[in-house]
This record gives structure tokens, C-alpha cells and sequence, in this order.
């Protein structure tokens, strides 16, 4: 699959691979009713705010949420991911090559729990792969 175009809903990680679901792909199943073609797969807390911060309605928010939780392994940031956040921060800085916060920190979680990245968006996360970030698109 590449980046140009949406995901079909027969298309999903392979129950083996240890995948890392980007927002891109999520927002894209989740258009199409088909979440549950990524079940069992891990979602970053960041994914999961992008979400659902759009619902303004709590009760809404707090079932999503709770469904969310059932479908996906959900993610956090540790003390791994920290470390290896400041250290891309840090080199993309000094390149004067940033890359957004958030995308920053889902790349972050996918390096230091060695999951791969599931995404659409090829163009925010490419350059990373050299500092380990492994990509399914």
C-alpha cells in the first residue's frame, strides 16, 4: 500500500506483526465502519486523543473510548519512550528538521516498544527510519 492512496478494508496488518496503528489509518478504518479488520493491534495513547477529541460529547467520548480500549492494546508513553523522544528531538533539532510533536511521540512509542508503524502519512515519518522506526504502509 502506498501513501497516495486509503486503505481498503481488506487490507490490515498480518496477525503476526507486532503493528503500531498510525492516526492516518485509524481515521481512515474507522470512516469506513471497519475498526475491527485492526483489532488486536496496538494504538498509541496520542492516536487515541487525535480521536477523540473531536467528540463533544462526553458519554459519546467515554463509549468510544471503552470501545477503543476492547479492539486495540493500548499504548502509553514510559520512560523508554521519553529517552528516545529527546534523542530524535534533539538530532531532527540540530538538522533543523523538526517533525510535529505528535508524530513525533508515535514514532517515539513504536521505537522503543519495536512495533511497526502502520501509517499513511509515508512523508512525516520516512526519515526516521533510520533511527529504527519500522514501517507498514
Amino acid at each position: 500500500m502506498n501513501s497516495k492512496r486509503k486503505p481498503k478494508a481488506s487490507e490490515s496488518p498480518s496477525s503476526s506483526e507486532r503493528v503500531l496503528v498510525d492516526t492516518s489509518v485509524f481515521v481512515e478504518y474507522s470512516r469506513t465502519k471497519k475498526l475491527e479488520l485492526l483489532g488486536n493491534n496496538y494504538l498509541s495513547t496520542i492516536s487515541l486523543i487525535e480521536f477523540l477529541r473531536y467528540y463533544k460529547s462526553e458519554e459519546r467520548k467515554q463509549r468510544l473510548k471503552a470501545l477503543l480500549e476492547e479492539i486495540f492494546q493500548i499504548v502509553s508513553i514510559d520512560n523508554d519512550t521519553i529517552l528516545v523522544y529527546c534523542k530524535l528531538y534533539n538530532t531532527l533539532k540540530e538538522k533543523g528538521k523538526p517533525i510535529e510533536d505528535a508524530d513525533l511521540l508515535i514514532a517515539s512509542i513504536t521505537i522503543a516498544k519495536d512495533l511497526i508503524l502502520y501509517t499513511l502519512n509515508l512523508k512525516h515519518f520516512e526519515r526516521l527510519s533510520k533511527f529504527g522506526l519500522k514501517l507498514l504502509t
